[in-house]
């Protein structure tokens, strides 16, 4: 299964947010949102970098509360891993295993076009697997 399908599911819309941007704002824009990520993309909207609650939560523990005045810059993960449409459900969630991340942006050369969590994965897994048993329920049934 393509990341198409999956993120025609989900919805496109992505929150990005400046490198510029305090962490304190940062904070707001994560528990106003219900989200784990941001991607932080420059003027032209092109990915510079993610910030994560991992990120956050390891800079305060290492920097005390004085991060909150910090930009984004300061700390993010500029090495951002991303996949394209092409991708198929089952790479996505190897590369992020692997990775130890939980956000990945989707992208179309440098056009950014969603962004797919674990739990989008797992939530397909899931329904991958129930459809699964379900068709084999029915072979054996019809057997």
């Amino acid at each position: 299964m393509s990341l198409k399908y999956l993120l025609d599911q989900k919805g496109h819309d992505v929150i990005t947010v400046s490198a510029y941007e305090t962490l304190s704002n940062v904070f707001s824009i994560l528990t106003d949102n219900k989200i784990g990520a941001l991607v932080v993309c420059n003027g032209h909207e092109k990915i510079v970098g993610i910030i994560s609650e991992r990120d956050l939560v390891r800079a305060v523990a290492k920097h005390g509360e004085r991060v909150l005045a910090w930009p984004v810059e300061s700390v993010m993960t500029s090495k951002v891993v991303t996949c394209s449409l092409d991708d198929n459900v089952h790479k996505v969630m190897e590369k992020m295993t692997e990775g130890r991340f939980r956000h990945m942006p989707v992208v179309n050369g440098d056009k950014l076009l969603g962004v797919i969590s674990i739990g989008d994965v797992v939530k397909y897994r899931i329904q991958e697997v129930e459809r699964e048993a379900a068709d084999m329920r029915s072979y054996i049934h019809a057997v």
